[in-house]
């Protein structure tokens, strides 16, 4: 009987296993695998078309995503509730594919320079992006934290890719300590929710087996009839501390400067906009859906981080000369920014959730634009690199000087660029939601950011701005990398779009603005 009861469960269990729902996914872990088995069969002298494989099967997958956006499992939970599918999580999928591209055409400048693997490197990258794709599409706490283990084992890999450099293993070293530290507020949130909801005993207990108090909906409804459960609030607190980590929001921002600084750039760059993208995303769906009973604890906590978050982010770039621990700093701050938004959706506003959704495309732009240029400046030394290596740029190197001062301008939010639009559209639906006080704070940040973003550039177009303090004389010009094709079309192609997107938001815009 018990044997029969099983089997009837793992047919159920099967039957929902729908493997054409997650086959991006899946064509991107036989893409991993492809690239291993081509630098075992072919000759060291053709190994070095392998990158481009990678690229050209990530577009490949890309274009399906786009091709197949409107699938046939859109608004569906698959795998037994596993995952849902929405519109929402089909714009993360063309996010993640669109950063690993981005990424790994990165690696193709900054690797050559190094001893490092390089095979390898795409395969990581690549597995990380499958473990992305599924993290924002989670619908329950198990599927959820096997993806975002996946994702954070992934990054400690990258991040201490150069085993030669002292600063990529300790920024390694850092990255995975601190990582195991969330990982353990995260799980003991989990299992507190778990235990709650899933007790007998407890007020709206839900019915069925206990592992349904892992399932977002079911929770949401236990949350919904015990909204005053002091165990429930506090693990739903350390919940959104672990999911913090990752988005780097004050207090779980000190890892970010080292992290940001030794990591390889490509990794980096990946970190910054991959990585915080899939932590808002997940943000969203925990604080606006699960959460959302909880909204009298949930809101005053992200309020108070979020306004922590834009003046340390902003206060402390400000006297930042290595541009890598720079633009990390202040995507502490973009991170605050965007918590004004996940707020304002929490209060239902209806632009909120677009709202974040645009920033995120902006900032993607933006600070792939900018990591391109870093990847061609930083040199043998990829964590040393600070603003005297701009003396020059622009005028030995005018293309690339001309989209860093379009990204910069877009992160610093200068019309008519799409930074720009991100932050209004923020700004709006933190006005609507009644966030006055945070958009103060918010401002006060944005008038900061100018301040070393705006030196950053002047550094590249003004040789004496670039001089560090105390020493006489302009620094010797930067080794700068040659611009290839693919790296030249990709930052001109991210500069343009943020230019296209700040003026003419089009038919993008007007799907964001209705999520």
């Amino acid at each position: 009987m018990f044997a029969a009861v099983n089997l009837n469960a793992l047919q159920t269990a099967a039957a929902a296993n729908q493997w054409a729902a997650i086959l991006p996914e899946l064509a991107l872990a036989a893409l991993a695998l492809l690239l291993l088995v081509l630098e075992l069969v072919l000759p060291r002298a053709r190994r070095a078309v392998i990158p481009a494989i990678a690229i050209a099967g990530l577009l490949a997958v890309l274009a399906g995503v786009v091709v197949n956006f409107h699938g046939a499992f859109l608004g569906q939970d698959t795998f037994g509730g596993l995952l849902r599918h929405s519109e929402g999580g089909q714009f993360m999928r063309v996010f993640f594919l669109l950063s690993a591209i981005v990424v790994c055409i990165l690696a193709t400048v900054t690797l050559q320079r190094q001893t490092a693997p390089k095979v390898e490197f795409h395969h990581v990258v690549i597995v990380v992006t499958a473990a992305l794709m599924l993290l924002v599409q989670s619908n329950q706490f198990v599927m959820f934290f096997v993806a975002l283990e996946t994702v954070s084992i992934g990054f400690y890999i990258l991040v201490a890719w150069f085993r030669t450099s002292v600063f990529s293993l300790e920024a390694g070293l850092k990255y995975l300590v601190m990582s195991a530290l969330s990982t353990a507020i995260l799980l003991f949130g989990i299992i507190l929710l778990y235990g709650v909801a899933g007790s007998p005993g407890a007020q709206g207990a839900l019915p069925g087996p206990a592992l349904a108090a892992m399932n977002f909906d079911a929770l949401r409804s236990f949350l919904g009839a015990n909204p005053d459960s002091f165990l429930a609030n506090v693990g739903a607190a350390f919940v959104l501390a672990g999911v913090a980590f990752k988005i780097g929001v004050v207090p779980f921002q000190i890892w970010i400067p080292d992290v940001y600084q030794g990591a390889p750039t490509p990794v980096t760059a990946f970190l910054a906009v991959a990585s915080k993208a899939a932590g808002f995303a997940v943000l969203l769906t925990l604080a606006v859906r699960v959460f959302g009973p909880l909204r009298e604890m949930v809101v005053p906590v992200l309020s108070v981080m979020a306004a922590a978050t834009i003046l340390f982010g902003n206060l402390a770039a400000l006297p930042q000369r290595n541009v890598k621990r720079l633009i990390g700093l202040s995507g502490v701050s973009h991170a605050g920014y965007l918590l004004l938004g996940v707020i304002a959706a929490i209060y239902q506003e209806p632009l909120a959730v677009g709202a974040v959704y645009f920033y995120l495309l902006a900032y993607l732009l933006a600070t792939f634009t900018v990591f391109g240029v870093m990847a061609h400046v930083s040199g043998g030394d990829d964590a040393d690199q600070t603003l005297a290596h701009y003396a020059n740029l622009a005028r030995g190197r005018p293309f690339l000087g001309g989209v860093l001062a379009v990204g910069l301008g877009s992160l610093a939010g200068i019309p008519p660029l799409a930074g720009f639009m991100g932050k209004l559209l923020i700004f709006i639906a933190a006005f609507r939601a009644g966030l006055y006080w945070l958009i103060a704070i918010a401002l006060i940040g944005v008038v900061i950011s100018i301040t070393y973003y705006f030196g950053w550039i002047r550094a590249a177009f003004f040789p004496a701005a670039a001089a560090p303090a105390g020493i006489e004389g302009a620094p010797p010009p930067p080794v700068v990398a040659r611009v290839g094709l693919a790296a030249g079309a990709a930052m001109a192609l991210l500069a343009a779009a943020s230019v296209v997107l700040g003026v003419y938001q089009g038919p993008l815009g007007a799907w964001l603005v209705g999520q």
